[in-house]
């Protein structure tokens, strides 16, 4: 067989046998097969789709292009959680610590941002000195004394994904469900997990803007989770605006850092306590979700979560000082306050918008090789249902970059929608997802 061959035949719409799907991800691994005929098939692929059977065969090709870590000298159910991405989506920096403090041990292995998305790694490493890049020893080690490790894809873990990646980025791919549920689920597959918590974004800052879309997608991840042997629950939430206030990485350490001091964001603290209940509860910690989600807010409230981070950052490489004392870390050059050109209330706020504008202001990548400004991104000083009067602060931007000033403040003022009449409060927590299918949150 011949990778010109395979690509026709998807986009033929045909379906690939699991041998033909190992030519392609082994050759691209072994570097027999370019990028350019991969970018290809991904292409193909996000047309043409692919079937429950090539989407299990894609997973399991992904996931043993590397090593499968063994956790289970390390005593206890390892959970871990994993989001499809949104505009300031910080959650997992919150989170983690939150059930490690509940004694749940947690693995993480993310990735770095992914279109108007931020990354998970990317924040981290605005903490300076943070180590992501860990070795498989290294990350055993982490995650027995301290009881949470959080770290980027090593070349022994998911290698095919770890260059897919960063190709669907910069090929418009990233939005396939197949595509999607291999890449997520070969690294969590990877780590070493017992159980797995997901949080499926929906609405304008998705990948998958449809709720039923990502239905679909959560249903798939559920389905792979169960049929590689692993418990795995989902949550449908809403990503019609940027999640708390802060986005860019530095900005949204912050954020996660006052939330675990105590700091009551709603939408972060909502979002945090519930996936963290569902994996505390799989970690057998607690006895149902409702217990798992107390338990985390006790974490909080005691302190514990807040150490656990610290315990975690310093532990990494990662200097505490700049986490205790922010005031130390450099600030962007310019900055910009965006103010409403009228009054009334805001009744949406466009988080793909703002998500966009994030990466173009520093805190994203538009190219694979892109640096990214850790400093760079947007505050908010207004949300969904706030009153507003004309000339009060929306948000503020930072960046390096004095020449996207304009454009930058007006795209950022076009992300808000001002009305006479409060908007109608729509739920973050849409649906809860398991083997037995999606069933509505009633929270």
């Amino acid at each position: 067989m011949t990778a010109a061959e395979l690509i026709r035949k998807k986009r033929e719409g045909e379906a690939l046998s699991p041998d033909e799907i190992h030519f392609l991800i082994s050759g691209y691994v072994q570097g027999t097969i370019p990028e350019y005929q991969m970018s290809a098939f991904l292409m193909a692929a996000f047309f043409r789709g692919m079937n429950a059977e090539e989407t299990v065969a894609f997973t399991h090709e992904m996931l043993h292009s590397g090593e499968v870590v063994d956790l289970s000298s390390i005593p206890g159910m390892k959970v871990d959680k994993h989001s499809t991405g949104g505009v300031g989506d910080k959650i997992s920096l919150p989170l983690a610590p939150v059930v490690a403090a509940c004694g749940v041990p947690v693995p993480m292995i993310s990735g770095r941002g992914l279109g108007h998305t931020g990354g998970t790694l990317d924040k981290l490493e605005s903490i300076p000195g943070f180590n992501t890049a860990l070795s498989i020893s290294e990350y055993k080690k982490v995650i027995a004394e301290t009881g949470v490790v959080m770290i980027g894809q090593t070349k022994e873990i998911a290698p095919a994904d770890k260059k897919m990646y960063a190709l669907r980025d910069v090929t418009a791919t990233v939005e396939c469900v197949p595509l999607i549920a291999g890449s997520i689920m070969s690294k969590k597959l990877a780590e070493g997990i017992d159980a797995l918590v997901l949080d499926i974004k929906t609405g304008r800052g998705a990948f998958m803007q449809e709720y039923d879309r990502a239905a679909g997608l959560a249903q798939t991840l559920v389905g792979i989770g169960t049929k590689f042997g692993k418990e795995t629950i989902g949550f449908i939430t809403d990503m019609s605006e940027p999640l708390g206030y802060a986005i860019g990485n530095w900005n949204e350490v912050m954020e996660s850092v006052d939330c675990l001091r105590g700091k009551e964001v709603p939408d972060i603290m909502e979002l945090t306590c519930t996936l963290g209940g569902a994996m505390v509860m799989l970690g057998k910690k607690a006895s149902s979700l409702q217990e798992g989600i107390e338990r985390c807010k006790e974490a909080v409230k005691s302190g514990a979560a807040y150490e656990k981070f610290l315990q975690m950052v310093k532990r990494q490489g990662g200097d505490i000082g700049f986490i205790e004392h922010p005031e130390r870390y450099p600030v962007s050059k310019f900055s910009r306050t965006v103010t409403a050109q009228e009054s009334g209330f805001v009744t949406a706020i466009d988080s793909l918008a703002l998500g966009l504008t994030s990466v173009q202001l520093g805190a994203g990548r538009m190219k694979v090789d892109d640096t990214i400004d850790p400093k760079a991104g947007i505050l908010l000083a207004k949300k969904t249902g706030d009153a507003v009067e004309q000339g009060e602060p929306l948000a503020t931007f930072f960046t390096d970059k004095k020449g996207i000033f304009d454009s930058a403040a007006e795209r950022i003022a076009a992300a808000f929608t001002i009305g006479n009449v409060p908007p109608k409060r729509t739920p973050l927590i849409l649906s809860q997802v398991d083997k037995n299918g999606v069933k509505k949150w009633e929270g």
